[in-house]
């Protein structure tokens, strides 16, 4: 059952997105272009999404737990720090060049559309290269030792 609500959730979100032209490089950037001839139809998707979760999502809060699973998922780091400013700029920059977030860059590369593809390549390369250098960081971090205690220093007998 598990599956076959993320399939169905999955391509719903697809459609969506499909049919709210969020798979359009053009325009995505027509929306991000404020000081140009600015698009705001993606806000009013982007509002209508958020209008469509927060009734659900208040529910399954209110409820404690959701529907097909045992207990409810959320994130445990909430703290805004450094890391996560550094990579939403990153990840904005990305879409603002790119055209696509995840989501349509995924849906645009399974209809085929090559720079879809392009942009979904390139996103799971970053995204590998970055569990790359953090396995990397964390096994260094592993083999720094903390220094061997100084020995006491034992005055001489008189």
């Amino acid at each position: 059952m598990r599956l076959l609500a993320a399939f169905v959730s999955g391509a719903l979100f697809a459609l969506g997105l499909a049919i709210s032209g969020m798979t359009d490089p053009t325009k995505v950037t027509g929306f991000l272009d404020v000081f140009g001839p600015w698009d705001p139809s993606l806000g009013l998707v982007m509002a209508a999404a958020l209008a469509v979760h927060v009734g659900p999502v208040r529910w399954i809060l209110r409820r404690g737990r959701p529907l097909l699973d045992n207990r409810l998922h959320l994130a445990a780091f909430t703290q805004v720090d450094a890391r996560l400013v550094g990579g939403a700029a990153l990840f904005g920059v990305g879409w603002g060049l790119g055209g696509y977030c995840p989501g349509p860059a995924i849906v645009s590369a399974g209809s085929g559309l090559g720079q879809g593809i392009v942009f979904t390549a390139s996103m799971i390369g970053g995204m590998a290269l970055y569990h790359a250098f953090a396995r990397a960081r964390v096994a260094d971090d592993a083999l720094v030792v903390a220094p061997a205690p100084v020995p006491a220093q034992v005055p001489p007998a008189r």
